[in-house]
């Protein structure tokens, strides 16, 4: 049975998602973990020095404006990740989701150069972030906050992360079961919420950083 955007979407609101095994393994398998790794919405830690650097706007930050060269992005092999599990078929569905207004990217852009950035599929009140990448220090990091910072205003009440790594800990990931996060993926994808991708202000940006952690 070939993958279709519809039945990709059907499979993100029962907690599964799909995965390579590599960049050039052709073949698709559903990935259901044991554990999830969730961001709870409220509860974003940001460190110090990065806050310096969101406040002083080392990177513009824009939405879905260049959504296909960020997904080739996540899939270039990096220092600590030789290969990566986005082949040309993930590449491809999600370009047609984001086509259809469920996928979405934050890019960082520094002198007109596109730096850094994530992307991910939204669902009524749930987002389900994909991969992230970095060709400038900390963009990846700049790209989440920013994220958050959307998914708030924009009513969303679930952000996934599928899994936790020491990275992701810091920002205030955490992992609870299957079965407790299929309760909050109910009560999210039947939620109503719309991405927006449109331009935050200094004013708004301050207060999100007000209503945050601040780590060392």
């Amino acid at each position: 049975m070939q993958l279709t955007p519809d039945l990709l979407l059907r499979a993100y609101a029962i907690g599964i998602f799909p995965m390579a095994e590599s960049r050039l393994d052709p073949e698709l398998h559903w990935i259901d973990p044991d554990m999830r790794g969730i961001l709870p919405l409220d509860s974003l830690h940001i460190p110090r020095k990065l806050r310096t650097k969101l406040r002083k706007g080392v990177y513009q930050v824009r939405c879905n404006t260049a959504f296909h060269d960020v997904i080739l992005g996540c899939a270039e092999p990096a220092e600590n990740r030789p290969d990566t599990w986005i082949n040309p078929v993930i590449e491809r569905l999600y370009t047609e989701l984001n086509e259809m207004g469920f996928a979405h990217s934050v890019e960082c852009w520094q002198n007109g150069r596109l730096v850094g950035g994530l992307y991910g599929v939204a669902l009524g009140g749930a987002f389900f972030g994909e991969s992230m990448f970095s060709r400038a220090t900390d963009a990846s990091k700049f790209a989440l906050v920013h994220l958050v910072m959307r998914l708030r205003r924009s009513g969303f009440v679930l952000l996934d992360t599928q899994f936790n790594t020491p990275h992701l800990s810091r920002f205030g990931v955490v992992e609870i079961p299957r079965e407790d996060y299929r309760k909050l993926l109910t009560q999210a994808v039947s939620t109503k919420a719309e991405f927006y991708s449109g331009m935050v202000s200094a004013a708004e940006l301050e207060s999100f950083l007000q209503s945050t952690t601040q780590t060392s």
